[in-house]
């Protein structure tokens, strides 16, 4: 496989259909949001939101007086929809155009956020990949928080194929750096009407590599 293939497939999905045609669409990202609060961050707190697109998390932490605030996409197109709705407020979030398995952070981060990013990783060295920059951008004791598929979950997202996840499976995956605090699940009802059942998990960024 090309491996610019998923950039086209993202920017394609991006370029062609609107927020109330794509299956991960939330007008408010309830779930993500507390998490995030539960961490009890001060608004200078620098926060990645993975895979964000379009996603509204943004709108929401702006909100809320967060001041570092990071969006990471493969796709430019989906960032650049999430810019036009912020309008002069974008400015006050750093954009990144790139692949997670292909991204190195410049800072250290308090909070790492992925809804349905982490699911796309279907091999072993993406999945290293993906969890060796975490390892490496988020700060001692700071926080990631990972929204998956979970076992009842579809198997496909977009056409593409996704790794489904249990509380251990996924656990087990962050083992090497990452404490786990809590995971929850909860039924994500597309613009469709479907349901998606999804597992979130929180984990601390522990001393161990």
């Amino acid at each position: 496989m090309e491996t610019n293939v998923p950039k086209k497939h993202w920017e394609a999905i991006y370029q062609t259909k609107q927020a109330d045609q794509v299956s991960w669409t939330q007008i408010i990202p309830a779930t993500s949001l507390a998490f995030i609060q539960q961490a009890q961050l001060p608004k200078s707190a620098r926060i990645i939101d993975i895979g964000g697109g379009d996603s509204h998390l943004v709108d929401f932490l702006l909100d809320e007086g967060y001041e570092h605030i990071s969006v990471l996409d493969i796709s430019e197109a989906a960032l650049s929809r999430a810019k036009k709705r912020l309008g002069n407020r974008a400015d006050r979030v750093e954009w990144i155009v790139s692949d997670i398995t292909e991204y190195r952070p410049k800072s250290l981060f308090d909070f790492w956020h992925d809804r349905a990013a982490f699911h796309f990783m279907n091999t072993a060295d993406q999945i290293s990949r993906y969890l060796a920059t975490a390892r490496l951008g988020v700060v001692p004791n700071g926080y990631v928080t990972i929204g998956t598929f979970s076992e009842s979950g579809p198997e496909k997202c977009s056409g593409l194929p996704v790794r489904r996840y249990s509380e251990q499976t996924l656990t087990n995956e962050l083992l090497r750096g990452f404490r786990k605090i809590r995971c929850i699940t909860e039924d994500h009802i597309t613009p469709f009407q479907t349901s998606q059942n999804f597992l979130f998990c929180s984990f601390q960024r522990s001393g161990l590599n």
